[in-house]
């Protein structure tokens, strides 16, 4: 599989970011003490932590398909005191384990960069409880919204869905998450929506320098490049536009998610 984004500080600066709360907050009514969890594309672990406090003692797993990332997320974790956590590497359309193995299935921004989501789903779908809730949430591109207007924004956004595309990934997963949870066989599939918002001086700053660098620095900019779709030259324009957004005092950036919990 090919990860557009990669592993770039830049890359795993955004993932780390990321907690329960500020991600996952339409999951959390539903988990108890005692589930068992299984947390798929968990990158440095932060949502994962975050899982394993709410249903401890229940066992949860933090999977990822690159093994460094999955050494960092164990670092990380290293003197939180969380014996029902680990972390492994694996590969989520051939999980290693036994059919009906957790309570929980959690994915954040991961079927987005899965050429069969569908089938993804399935595999998922095997190692859940028959009483047990798949939670899935995937932003949509198309949906991102953000002022002032400027060009290269929108030129980032057509390269974004150019290296996507070339990868055989979908940038605007999101709305058909409930179509691709039914064609998986689940049966009872709630379907809700969040974002983030940057808009204050230090979230602007946080966001723009972010993709600023990612811009620049990260396996998309290798893509871009290395598929004929851009050039060092014009990544750096889209880069300094970033910092120009971050900048502007009355700057807004809006990030949309749709998210599901599939039963049955």
């Amino acid at each position: 599989m090919t990860y557009t984004h990669g592993h770039h500080e830049s890359v795993l600066r955004s993932h780390a970011w990321r907690t329960a709360e500020n991600s996952s907050a339409y999951l959390l009514p539903h988990l108890r003490p005692g589930q068992s969890l299984l947390d798929v594309g968990c990158g440095p672990g932060t949502i994962t932590t975050d899982l394993a406090l709410l249903v401890a003692p229940g066992a949860v797993v933090g999977l990822d398909a690159a093994a460094d990332v999955v050494d960092l997320a164990r670092r990380r974790a290293e003197g939180l005191g969380l014996a029902n956590l680990r972390f492994e590497v694996g590969d989520l359309f051939a999980l290693g384990y036994p059919d009906a193995s957790f309570d929980v299935v959690h994915l954040h921004q991961v079927l987005q960069h899965v050429a069969d989501p569908a089938a993804a789903l399935v595999e998922l779908r095997r190692v859940l409880r028959s009483d047990g809730v798949l939670a899935a949430r995937d932003s949509d591109y198309g949906a991102f919204t953000w002022a002032p207007a400027d060009p290269l924004l929108d030129r980032w956004r057509e390269l974004y869905y150019a290296v996507t595309g070339r990868n055989g990934h979908d940038a605007r997963l999101g709305p058909r998450l409930l179509g691709l949870a039914h064609e998986a066989g689940f049966t009872d599939v709630t379907t809700s929506s969040s974002s983030w918002t940057y808009a204050d001086p230090e979230s602007r700053r946080w966001w723009g320098d972010l993709w600023a660098d990612r811009v620049r620095f990260s396996r998309f900019a290798d893509q871009a490049r290395a598929y004929g779709l851009s050039d060092t030259a014009e990544l750096g324009e889209i880069a300094d536009a970033f910092g120009r957004w971050a900048d502007c005092e009355d700057a807004v950036f809006v990030v949309p998610h749709v998210e599901i919990l599939a039963r049955g």
